[in-house]
């Protein structure tokens, strides 16, 4: 399959380098080729700003040097090369043909990306597209190739298993995050890991997650895995959930299968969750 990771670093360094007064229309062509895979309706520049994306009203000189530092770091090759090796492992599985990934510089005063996302995210589930955004402070640069596999391995999964918004349930969704953060690992090892995977984790709110797995619909899963935080941020009811606790959640059920099963990650990309969630549940019966 062919990864056409485009080249925004460059655009950015332009960008940043023209008159603020420029700064919204170049922005704005720049994130022209995935207009149609955002669902949201609006400007495409204020949908960035809301995403946590870099700003383009004010002028803000850590900007050019951090995207400088993207390229001298060559996070386009590496974010190239690691999405070929993951698409090698992958390769018994239906996957696109081809696939676009942007990359986007993430705005550091946000609290949500930098103090709850750990400083960057990704999205990318189906479809054409993958998305990454970043704050690429030192801890952060040399994973943004990782979260752009771990997207990768849901676009691949959900080729070949349902997702339906309707009614997917919270074990899909907190197992797909397992099985991505599970996958990164087993290709370039726990380092490559987010931190969101190995953010804090009650037992009395992995209790409340493996209470309601079954329950359906997107409008109630995001809750389960991102936490009280983001829903409330995005005007859904909180769960009592703590931040990204599906993360966690996800790779400890998965982690039950892998060990009863013996397969690997990879092997199991395909699998319903109701298969991957038989080794708990047989441990664990309600």
């Amino acid at each position: 399959m062919e990864f056409i990771v485009h080249d925004t670093f460059s655009a950015m360094a332009g960008l940043l380098e023209r008159p603020l007064e420029d700064r919204p229309a170049l922005l704005s062509e720049m994130l022209s080729p995935m207009r149609a895979a955002i669902p949201m309706p609006g400007d495409i520049v204020d949908i960035h700003h809301m995403g946590a994306g870099f700003r383009v009203d004010r002028e803000d000189a850590r900007y050019l040097p951090a995207v400088r530092n993207l390229i001298d770091r060559d996070v386009k090759g590496q974010i190239e090369r690691t999405l070929a090796e993951a698409a090698d492992t992958l390769s018994a599985f239906n996957g696109p043909d081809s696939l676009n990934v942007m990359f986007v510089l993430g705005d550091p005063d946000d609290d949500y990306l930098m103090n709850v996302a750990g400083g960057y995210y990704g999205m990318g589930s189906y479809g054409d597209w993958l998305y990454v955004i970043a704050w690429p402070r030192e801890d952060v640069i040399d994973r943004i190739a990782y979260c752009a596999v771990h997207e990768f391995h849901h676009n691949v999964r959900y080729r070949n298993v349902e997702w339906n918004p309707a009614t997917v349930t919270v074990g899909e969704h907190v197992v797909s995050e397992g099985l991505a953060e599970a996958f990164v690992r087993e290709l370039s090892g726990p380092e490559a890991m987010g931190p969101w995977s190995a953010f804090p984790l009650a037992d009395e709110v992995f209790d409340k997650i493996v209470a309601d797995l079954d329950l359906q619909g997107m409008a109630n899963t995001p809750a389960y895995v991102l936490g009280d935080t983001a829903v409330s941020r995005f005007g859904q009811e909180p769960r009592g959930i703590s931040d990204m606790a599906g993360y966690a959640a996800g790779l400890r059920l998965v982690e039950a299968h892998l060990e009863a099963t013996g397969m690997s990650v990879a092997e199991c990309t395909a699998l319903p969750a109701e298969e991957i969630l038989k080794a708990w549940r047989a441990t664990h019966p309600a």
